[in-house]
């Protein structure tokens, strides 16, 4: 109790402003890894999963890829794009780390969102005449969309905690202090960064839970309810 009281004062010390490595610059820091990887692999994997769920093809692929890209320990992924890229080239070898662990369950909700739809609503909508085209945007990716901001969501908490394990090669954000912390051994610290961490874990949480259920119509609300996201094919259940 004492060790999470130290921990609390840490993270209210006045230090943590106007310090050397103040709190708020650690957070913009992290923020901004995580959503400028969230971005590039939103970019890469939602029309890849669109396609794929679109098109029906390739989905065996796409679940062997994502499953092997959880596979690899984030850690070893960032000391291995660094060793590759080179020293200098630290934020790019991180940033390409962030962005593959982001990817697959993007992935992952960007094609279940459209597996899932009832396969007599597109029947209608081709029956009145739509493109492929129309299909997928006028009635796929509309209906899909809460599974593809699940996907996304999972990816956001996936790339925050990974970005964490940045400070290891000197890249900042709130995995700084937790490093700092270890080596010198100062555990309130260690423990103040890592709540520091679980705090915006959740807060990012929280507010894709709001996008998702805005994104839910509001006839499927209580369904999506009743299954408490258990029921989302091949995305991760983040909350």
């Amino acid at each position: 109790m004492n060790l999470l009281g130290d921990a609390l004062a840490w993270l209210s010390s006045p230090d943590r402003v106007t310090g050397s490595h103040p709190l708020p610059e650690a957070v913009l820091v992290h923020l901004a890894y995580t959503f400028a990887a969230v971005a590039i692999a939103a970019l890469i994997a939602v029309p890849a999963g669109w396609a794929i769920g679109h098109t029906g093809r390739g989905r065996e692929v796409a679940v062997g890829l994502s499953g092997a890209a959880r596979a690899i320990p984030s850690f070893g992924l960032i000391l291995l794009l660094v060793l590759l890229l080179g020293v200098t080239r630290k934020p790019e070898a991180a940033m390409v780390a962030f962005v593959l662990m982001a990817i697959p369950p993007i992935l992952a909700g960007a094609y279940a969102g459209l597996e899932v739809i009832d396969r007599r609503t597109i029947d209608a909508g081709r029956a009145q005449g739509m493109t492929q085209w129309q299909v997928l945007w006028r009635i796929e990716a509309p209906l899909g969309l809460p599974l593809l901001v699940a996907g996304i969501r999972s990816g956001v908490l996936q790339v925050v905690a990974t970005v964490t394990l940045a400070a290891y090669v000197n890249l900042g954000g709130l995995g700084y202090d937790i490093i700092q912390g270890i080596a010198l051994r100062r555990f309130e610290q260690v423990l103040g960064g890592a709540i520091a961490v679980a705090a915006l874990a959740l807060l990012l949480d929280g507010g894709f839970a709001l996008l998702q259920r805005a994104a839910t119509p509001p006839h499927l609300r209580g369904r999506a309810g009743e299954r408490g996201g258990r029921e989302r094919p091949g995305v991760p259940v983040s909350a």
